[in-house]
């Protein structure tokens, strides 16, 4: 399997024009994904609702930091600043869809975690296959918040894929698919607002502190803290699991309260939660090597590394980070594949080296 190249993007100033620059980068693809994209097409259909109205309210008065992002991403794009802030509520907008118009291809994701005195959390990052090839690894140095380094899609703000701060905290984000959503914060605006707390319990106080939409599934480490977090947010609840030892999270709601509320457990997500539990009961009591976890196709039809441009989720994987956080540093690197050498190496949210394919520095 031969995997586009992720882009190397830095990114700095005040958030207006770390936006614009990030828009800028996405311009492009975003103006021709949108030409041909049914998603993009089923969340343009909420122009100039209330619904869109009110959440666009909170945002501003909620997470002005976040909204001025926002407002520097459409002058970058060079789009309307409408579509832009609800292409960045789309996981949202489309759990408040009926039951026949629910799209499912939104970052799926598979991350297996493992506790110790060095804990690792081992990521697929699944998205739309129309972005291969055009997202990147970026290095933001935002005026009054975290530097960090994340995965980045064209089109949307930083956080809600995976991403580690330069103040030691480490998160990958998988999409819950919840059925119960309000007109709250849009989970992709609280996921960049994360990466700007300085502790795991400011986290989570930040989460359950904010009026929430949709849903979201955390894994949050911190360099300085000990413990290896689990955490599903929706609307209506939020649970957090401490991982003792290996866990795999397949996107959908595995913890109480949340897994009892409705949600959309596609098929895909549904085996590959299966696969994944069973190649970890497998290893029990031996070494564990999650990137052939994550590499795992032994389910042709519901494969943990999805590559089948008919993939039944409308997914693919398109990077995945290996993270290491120790005691006082986090070591992690980016492979296009999790079978091929590692694209990119990094300290904290920063860039140590660049490699090519082949794993040789560049």
């Amino acid at each position: 399997m031969k995997c586009p190249r992720l882009s190397y993007l830095e990114i700095e100033g005040a958030p207006f024009d770390a936006g614009r620059a990030l828009g800028r980068f996405g311009a492009a693809a975003l103006h021709e994904y949108a030409r041909h994209s049914a998603a993009w097409a089923s969340v343009m259909r909420y122009r100039g609702t209330l619904l869109a109205d009110s959440m666009s309210r909170l945002v501003r008065l909620r997470f002005p930091r976040v909204w001025d992002e926002l407002q520097g991403l459409a002058i970058g794009l060079e789009r309307p600043f409408e579509e832009v802030f609800l292409w960045n509520c789309r996981g949202d907008l489309w759990a408040m869809a009926p039951d026949g118009d629910i799209a499912v291809n939104e970052d799926g994701c598979t991350t297996v975690q493992q506790a110790g005195t060095v804990r690792r959390i081992t990521h697929n990052e699944d998205g739309d296959p129309a972005f291969a090839g055009h997202c990147a690894i970026a290095a933001f140095e935002v005026a009054g918040g975290a530097a960090f380094a994340a995965f980045i899609y064209p089109g949307s703000i930083a956080g809600h894929t995976f991403a580690v701060t330069d103040g030691g905290l480490a998160m990958t984000v998988n999409n819950l698919r919840c059925r119960r959503v309000r007109a709250g914060i849009p989970r992709m605006v609280l996921a960049r607002a994360l990466l700007d707390v300085a502790r795991l319990d400011q986290a989570l106080a930040l989460i359950h502190g904010t009026e929430r939409a949709g849903g979201f599934h955390l894994t949050l480490a911190h360099r300085d803290e000990p413990g290896l977090l689990s955490v599903e947010f929706s609307s209506e609840a939020c649970a957090v699991v401490t991982i003792a030892g290996r866990g795999l999270h397949a996107n959908h709601a595995l913890h109480a309260p949340l897994r009892q509320l409705p949600q959309i457990i596609t098929a895909s997500s549904q085996h590959r939660q299966r696969r994944g539990q069973a190649l970890l009961a497998e290893a029990a009591g031996k070494a564990l090597d999650p990137l052939r976890v994550l590499a795992d196709a032994e389910d042709a039809g519901f494969p943990i590394l999805r590559a089948d441009p008919l993939d039944s989720d409308a997914e693919n994987t398109l990077a995945t980070a290996d993270i290491h956080v120790g005691s006082g540093h986090i070591e992690w690197q980016v492979h296009p594949h999790p079978a091929q050498p590692p694209q990119w190496h990094l300290r904290d949210g920063h860039f140590i080296c660049k490699k090519d394919q082949g794993g040789q520095p560049v």
